[in-house]
Parts: C-alpha cells; sequence; structure tokens
C-alpha cells in the first residue's frame, strides 16, 4: 500500500492506494478536521481494495482559502470527485463517506449531476448551518455551536478545548450578553459568529436527499444531538436503497457508548462500511429503507422503523403548577437535581414505579396546556428516569419557542426526540415543565428581542394545568423481535 499527498483542486488530500496494479473503488472523505486524522482509516479501506482519500476542506490545516462553513463543499468536492475519476488507479466508482460535518461534505455531493458519487455514507450527518444551530421552533443551540466555533471557527487549525478553557477562567462566559459579543470573550476573532444565527433556511439538503440517485447508508446514535436529523435523511432518502444504523452512542458513535450500551452494541462499523460499499456498489442490495436500530438496556438489535403504540402514563403533581422562568436564574440543562426550597422555577410531575420493564421505542412528545404572561415563551420539557438504584438519568429533552399574545392560555405539543430504551421495572418518570434549558439552548430574555442580540433579560410568570399535560410514550405491546444489525444494513 503507497500512501502520497497530493493537490487535488488545490487542496491538500492524503491518497492511500491498495497493493495491486488496479484500477480501484475510492472512498473520498473531506474534512475540517484534519486529513492526517484519518490515515488509519485510509489503511483500513485500502486493506479491503479501495482508493482511500481525505482531503483537508478549503481554508482548514494544510488546505489554501478562506474557510466558510458549509459554503464550497459542493463545487470543491465535485471537482475533487472529477480528479478522482481521471486517474489511472480509479475504476470510476466511488463512495463519498465521513462524519459530521464530513457527511454533509459526503451528502451535497449528491446534488452535483456533474460528479455524484455512487453511494454515501453519512455518519451522524451535520445536515447545514440553520439545522445546527436552532431547533425547529427555533430555540438555539447555544452551547453547541459556542463549542464549536471557538474549537473550529475562522481559522485554519482547531482547538477541541477552547470553550472549555474560556469557562475555566470565567465559569459564566456564557451568560454575558448578548451572544453576539462572545468573540470577544473568548479572546479572539470570529467574524463568521453572528453569520451563523442570521441563518434560518432549514431543509434544503432534506429537500435533494429526495432526488437522490445512489444507495445511502446512514449512521447515528441515540445520544447524538443529530439523531432526528440523521432518520429524517433516511426516511427521505429517495436514492434504490437507504440503510439506518442506528445505536446507543453518541456523536463519536462506537468511541462514545451511552450509558446503556451492552457488549452486543459494539460493531466494527469500519468493517462494516466496508462491506456495504462493496454490495453498494456492485448493485447488490434490496431496494427500500431498511436497518437496526439498537434497543438500549437490553442485548437487542430491532429493524429499523420499529415503533411502540401510544402509551400515556399516570402523571402525578409534585409541584410548580404555577413557575417563574427567569433568565437569570436558568434551568441548567447540565444539572438533573432539583431544588427542594425557594419559588419554583419549573413544573415537576412524575409516574409511580414502573410495575415491569417497558420497552420504548420511537418518537416521545409532551401535550400541555399551559400559560405565559410574557408575549414570547419557551418551553423545555425534559423527561429524567429516577431508577431502583436511587440514580437520575435524563431520557429525552425537546424545545418549543411559543409567540402568543400575553396571558393566552394554549395547547400545544412538545417533542422530546426517539427513544430506543429499556426502562427497568421500578423505574419512575420524572417530567420536567421549564422555560429554559440553559446553556444547552440560548435563554429567551421574554423581552420579545433576538435572543442572540437582546441586552436585557425580563422574568415571565408561568402556569401549567396539570391535567393538560400528557406524556405520549411509543410502548412496545409485545415482545420485541430481535435482528442482525449486519444482516440489516447489507441485505
Amino acid at each position: 500500500m503507497t500512501l502520497s499527498t497530493e493537490a487535488v483542486a488545490g487542496l491538500a488530500t492524503d491518497v492511500h492506494l491498495p497493493d495491486g496494479d488496479g484500477p480501484f473503488p475510492a472512498v473520498l472523505v473531506r474534512t475540517p478536521y484534519d486529513r492526517r486524522r484519518h490515515r488509519a482509516e485510509l489503511r483500513g479501506w485500502a486493506r479491503r481494495g479501495f482508493a482511500a482519500l481525505a482531503q483537508d476542506v478549503r481554508g482548514r490545516y494544510a488546505s489554501p482559502g478562506e474557510w466558510r462553513p458549509y459554503e464550497n463543499e459542493a463545487a470543491d468536492g465535485a471537482a475533487t470527485v472529477r480528479w478522482i475519476r481521471r486517474q489511472a488507479w480509479s475504476d470510476g466508482r466511488l463512495v463519498a463517506a465521513g462524519g459530521s460535518y464530513a457527511a454533509h461534505c459526503a451528502l451535497v455531493l449528491g446534488t452535483r449531476p456533474d460528479a455524484r458519487p455512487d453511494a454515501v455514507i453519512a455518519a451522524v450527518p451535520a445536515l447545514g448551518a440553520a439545522e445546527t444551530a436552532r431547533e425547529p421552533s427555533g430555540p438555539e443551540r447555544l452551547w453547541t455551536r459556542a463549542a464549536w466555533w471557538a474549537a473550529h471557527g475562522d481559522r485554519p487549525d482547531s482547538d477541541e478545548d477552547a470553550l472549555d478553557k474560556s469557562l475555566a477562567a470565567d465559569p459564566a462566559l456564557l451568560t454575558h450578553l448578548p451572544l453576539t459579543g462572545l468573540p470577544e470573550r473568548l479572546g479572539r476573532s470570529l467574524p463568521s459568529w453572528p453569520g451563523l444565527w442570521r441563518r434560518h433556511g432549514r431543509g434544503r439538503l432534506l429537500a435533494d436527499a429526495e432526488r437522490a440517485g445512489m444507495p445511502l447508508l446512514a449512521v447515528g446514535g441515540h445520544h447524538d444531538h443529530f439523531t432526528e436529523d440523521t432518520v429524517a435523511l433516511w426516511r427521505r432518502w429517495g436514492g434504490p436503497s437507504a440503510r439506518l444504523l442506528l445505536g446507543p452512542w453518541g456523536h463519536g458513535l462506537v468511541s462514545r457508548p451511552g450509558p446503556d450500551a451492552r457488549p452486543a452494541h459494539r460493531l466494527d462499523l469500519g468493517g462494516l462500511y466496508a462491506r456495504w460499499a462493496r454490495r453498494a456498489l456492485a448493485g447488490d442490495l434490496a431496494p427500500g429503507h431498511h436497518g437496526a436500530i439498537a434497543l438500549g438496556d437490553s442485548p437487542w438489535w430491532l429493524p429499523a422503523g420499529t415503533e411502540g403504540a401510544p402509551h400515556a402514563p399516570d402523571l402525578r403533581l409534585l409541584r410548580g403548577p404555577r413557575f417563574t422562568a427567569d433568565p437569570a436564574r436558568p434551568v441548567r440543562s447540565g444539572d438533573l437535581t432539583v431544588p427542594a426550597d425557594g419559588p419554583p422555577d419549573r413544573c415537576l410531575l412524575v409516574t409511580p414505579p414502573l410495575p415491569r420493564p417497558l420497552d420504548v421505542v420511537g418518537p416521545v412528545r409532551v401535550h400541555l396546556r399551559a400559560t405565559a404572561d410574557t408575549p414570547s415563551a419557551d418551553w423545555a420539557a425534559r423527561l429524567v428516569a429516577l431508577t431502583p438504584k436511587g440514580t437520575a438519568e435524563r431520557l429525552a429533552v425537546g424545545i418549543v419557542r411559543r409567540e402568543r399574545p400575553a396571558g393566552a392560555r394554549t395547547e400545544f405539543t412538545v417533542d422530546l426526540g426517539r427513544l430506543a430504551r429499556r426502562l427497568a421495572a421500578g423505574t419512575r418518570l420524572r417530567l420536567e415543565i421549564a422555560g429554559h434549558h440553559f446553556p444547552a439552548h440560548a435563554r429567551n430574555p421574554h423581552t420579545g428581542d433576538d435572543p442572540v442580540t437582546a441586552v436585557r433579560l425580563l422574568a415571565s410568570r408561568r402556569e401549567v394545568d396539570p391535567a393538560g399535560v400528557v406524556l405520549r410514550l411509543p410502548v412496545l405491546t409485545a415482545r420485541p423481535a430481535p435482528t442482525d444489525p449486519a444482516k440489516e444494513i447489507l441485505r
């Protein structure tokens, strides 16, 4: 096997060729996170007979130019694909692959009729700037975007711990207003930071996915912040086949297992990717949408698309049908403890202990009937498992922004994302309804101003009708029929 570094379309590219004369199918990874970190991955592809390439995107690491996230990837990727297909070692077939931002780079190639890949592997895909910055109803994903921009924004290299180091020096870093002033508090220039929050267009990549003409392998984790995007991509993919692999993992997939991961959920993703790519390029995949999802806290994998029937457990009010959502003292996203005294800052409800294990598979929703005394109000719902061992574990979170006349009682639904989890007998479920989920999400200032540019905060009085709170869990009514994830991916 040989490794060389080339200037491909003017961008630094590692090319790892297998032994032998070829020609070979190719795998392309385009990344802003340093192509050299992929050399072991390239060797793995090459051992399996693929010409493997990793490229620094424009303006990052060894590639020249200006780094503008999400702006140049379709054109630069297409130029790279055309170069690959002109090489003597290329048999013309190409798989675009990557995780997170690199998955975005792979996916946008599907929109280029002049340089489309023959197959796409998209792991924990970051679909676009607007999708990564906000929830569908508007609340800003502050923590993840601040951490990403501090680490990678407006610089040719990365400092993965930039935000953590700044928080160590100033623990109140993210509470200072306005949020557009964050670069000054970080101590460096971030000219693209304000522009991130001006992007509101969502769904373009998903719309393009409906017209895709090649197979897809979408991989995600139940504990990843892009889980819903991964599933939506799989559902809407218009190519001849689409496969979904969803495990009890975080954004780092098998390297970041969640607390509900079990030995059966440890997979050789690299080997599975290569086997899928071979079948995809040979046209040997069955048509349609298939895949596997792991059932956390169990040894099982289930066929993708498995969902339970709606079940509404009994909820008992603990405290706080009337509470104050004060952005100066917001409910913290990383703290599962609940204040036992003082004025309530959230509404708390709890179920009785589960009489038997419960397999929850599918989207979780909370229906509310509630009132806010400010026209703009965020409503955050957090579901927590109180285990028989005495521990508390976050299961799901959702947040919506509502614009309604002050004091108007309204009914609405908060989507908490997807669960695939076995809950042990004796577990109690605690549902928290609050006005903030900070710093995971920016604080609604309740003034009607944009939370990113606001400089003034107001408290908001809330009232929740306990009789109007309905938690809907998708519960399997029969013992799940397990499957083999490799069988589902490679069928």
